[in-house]
């Protein structure tokens, strides 16, 4: 399929003394287009989002659902043939089978509608469905991860933006092993809830389920959806380029998941578990910095405004304080 991108007549408009003008000309955007996911034949969810990586989306979207929590229950996938009135497929219909012994979707999680590409909890049929319970405890993870490798993410995600740097108009999410800093996976999509569904379904076919000691970034804000669908997956560590929301912080620190954002340059606000942040021999940032007359010692106090760790770290990097 190469429905990821289209070209569009567009009118660019330039204002100012120097080069005011108006042209014709073509620009390269992103595809957005509707995904139906059906499990057994029976509809579940209509997604909008990027061609691409169909089925890794639907994945990464059951576990999200808490339909499956392993790759051992996803046994297959096809496009449905038929998909409109004159029998052709738009590959825009997607139908899973469960593995033998795995139940059907609870119908409560059926989408009451469609979900935009914008927000992936919008088709909830009700407040109570909006939580789901994890298979993947990741409170006890012994993921410890180096701030100065952290820091190196955001710009390894920017590079694996292929689509983006055409178009400007996808969110990406990445996943990193937080052991060795190896880049395992990367997606691309107009919402960040499917990019973060397609990394998780890429796990899912490579049977990596529970993803211990691993680190998702994203390239946009850390939201309560996101953080939920980490711990679905049993990621321990949510990285984000923007600021995190109250519901997100407030469920990571219920779940145990370390939520680290505005992550630029040198500068992190580590939000949540901010023990996870370190040497794996349990030396603390500051004092790597250069001792305790050269920075201030991080320390955590549920007197902290956010409820975040603040600290001031004058090299490598500025732990726990705003850019």
């Amino acid at each position: 399929m190469a429905r990821i991108t289209a070209r569009r007549p567009v009118t660019r408009i330039t204002v100012g003394d120097d080069g005011a003008g108006v042209r014709k000309t073509i620009d390269t955007l992103a595809v957005e287009e509707p995904l139906e996911i059906r499990v057994g034949g029976s509809s579940l969810a209509i997604t909008m989002r990027t061609p691409g990586h169909d089925f890794d989306l639907a994945a990464g979207f059951l576990v999200s659902e808490g339909v499956i929590s392993t790759g051992d229950e996803f046994f297959a996938a096809r496009y449905c043939a038929g998909a409109t009135a004159e029998g052709l497929n738009t590959y825009n219909v997607l139908d899973v089978t469960l593995a033998p012994g795995v139940p059907a979707p609870d119908p409560s999680l059926e989408r009451a509608f469609y979900t935009t590409s914008s927000c992936g909890l919008c088709g909830k049929a009700s407040i109570d469905a909006v939580r789901t319970k994890s298979q993947h405890e990741v409170l006890h993870d012994p993921l410890v991860l180096d701030p100065a490798l952290l820091a190196t993410f955001p710009d390894r995600l920017r590079e694996g933006q292929d689509v983006f740097e055409k178009t400007g108009g996808l969110h990406a999410a990445a996943l990193f092993d937080g052991r060795t800093g190896e880049l395992l996976v990367l997606r691309e999509d107009v919402g960040r809830h499917n990019a973060v569904d397609k990394v998780v379904g890429w796990a899912v076919k490579e049977a990596r389920l529970p993803l211990t000691s691993t680190v998702l970034m994203v390239s946009g804000r850390a939201s309560f959806e996101l953080t939920q669908k980490a711990s679905m997956a049993g990621i321990p560590m949510l990285a984000a380029v923007s600021a995190p929301s109250s519901l997100a912080v407030d469920l990571a620190n219920e779940l145990g998941v370390t939520i680290v954002g505005f992550l630029r340059g040198r500068s992190m606000v580590v939000y949540s578990r901010p023990d996870r942040l370190g040497e794996p021999d349990g030396t603390e940032p500051a004092a790597r910095a250069g001792g305790a007359g050269d920075a201030t010692r991080a320390s955590s106090s549920p007197d902290s405004p956010d409820g975040a760790t603040r600290a001031s770290t004058p090299v490598p990097l500025t732990i726990g304080t705003r850019p």
